[in-house]
């Protein structure tokens, strides 16, 4: 992707929703979550089905998405997208939507996802492609593979399994702000360290939720947004980067793509680390936390665990980090990146509720795919920083 065709502040984010979330109702499928967020998240800024004549749609569970989706809503968009590259595949997909709009090829674009791994049962919907070079050593996917790189960066930063353990105890403060998250109840650092360890040095708290749901985004012309039911979050910048597909053949483990991804989207907004309110990364494990805040330059890199030891990114702390909980706390249904998505939307909005970050005018989204294979990172603005 060329982000250099890309227009700053053209596009906006119109409409943002979940599905039901958690373990939902016996018999839904992934097609009826992403339906219920689609309906919602039209409802959200005002729009119908008639409108939406882009569709991108992802998830585990079909092989043709985008297909079975547009069937199952009864149109026939002008454009359509079925990018999957993990859990980032959302971030790219907003880019390659404004990238359809500014060419003509499409004016409302529609964005979707639904998995039910909790119901369905992760091992039926996530099977790992086999590598001949890890089978043998019979790891968990995915968690052993996050775990190498919590290893390495504490053997070569000196971060420590306490400091990893803040990242989940944040995420659940910020969670017990969110009426629609999963987790109700505080989580200690003893607990995260006492917790059954999965794959050495992490725990089951140092992992994400297993929980079905979905979500959806609509994306339109800044032109369009600025006629809608809410106020439009601008899409400032953009950026993607893959670098591996396997944890054995990624260059650093300590060195995600979200250095390039964040670098390419900082550029195209004109802004930096500095200009950004809130953040919200891909938490997959708490590992991953620590290394996106490193690579998208909101702490030296090595120096991740330092910084989230003092409450630095939980609810009061200094950079507000995961305000929805994340998906260590909030729901994590296979694909999380949407929802990443979505909260910086209603942080930008000011409709966060008692998690709201005074002030937000800029947020920053950040998705991760893979074993930290593919990242994909968007910052969006309010009116403000057009």
């Amino acid at each position: 992707m060329n982000s250099q065709a890309l227009k700053r502040g053209a596009c906006a984010i119109v409409g943002v929703a979940e599905s039901d979330l958690g373990e939902v109702a016996t018999g839904l499928s992934p097609l009826d979550l992403m339906g219920q967020a689609t309906s919602r998240a039209l409802r959200d800024c005002g729009l119908s089905l008639r409108d939406v004549d882009g569709v991108f749609a992802t998830t585990s569970q079909s092989r043709m998405p985008t297909l079975a989706l547009c069937e199952y809503l009864g149109i026939a968009p002008r454009y359509h997208d079925g990018t999957n590259i993990g859990g980032c595949s959302f971030m790219s997909m907003v880019a390659h939507a404004q990238l359809a709009i500014q060419a003509g090829l499409c004016e409302v674009a529609l964005i979707a996802y639904g998995s039910t791994q909790r119901s369905a049962g992760r091992s039926n919907v996530a099977a790992p492609d086999v590598n001949p070079y890890e089978a043998p050593y019979r790891p968990i996917y995915t968690a052993s593979s996050y775990a190498l790189a919590a290893s390495r960066h504490m053997h070569q930063y000196g971060t420590t399994r306490e400091q990893l353990a803040q990242v989940a105890v944040a995420a659940r403060q910020w969670a017990l702000l969110n009426p629609v998250a999963w987790e109700k109840t505080p989580l200690t650092v003893d607990e995260v360290l006492g917790a059954r360890m999965l794959s050495h040095p992490l725990t089951v708290r140092d992992c994400c939720l297993v929980t079905d749901g979905g979500g959806a985004l609509i994306v339109t012309s800044a032109a369009r947004a600025a006629t809608l039911r809410k106020p439009p979050a601008y899409i400032l910048g953009v950026g993607e980067h893959l670098s591996h597909y396997h944890i054995t053949s990624m260059p650093d483990l300590t060195v995600t793509g979200a250095a390039q991804s964040g670098a390419a989207a900082y550029a195209m907004a004109g802004l930096g680390p500095r200009d950004i309110d809130a953040v919200q990364v891909y938490d997959a494990f708490t590992i991953t936390t620590l290394l996106f805040l490193e690579d998208l330059g909101f702490c030296p890199k090595g120096e991740g665990g330092r910084f989230v030891a003092d409450g630095a990114i939980a609810p009061g702390g200094s950079l507000p980090v995961n305000t929805n909980g994340g998906g260590l706390s909030y729901c994590h249904p296979g694909m999380y990146g949407v929802f990443v998505l979505m909260e910086a939307v209603r942080q930008v909005r000011g409709e966060a509720g008692r998690r709201q970050v005074a002030g937000c005018e800029t947020a920053i989204a950040h998705g991760n795919g893979g074993t930290l294979s593919s990242q994909s990172t968007v910052i969006l603005g309010g009116a403000a920083t057009v």
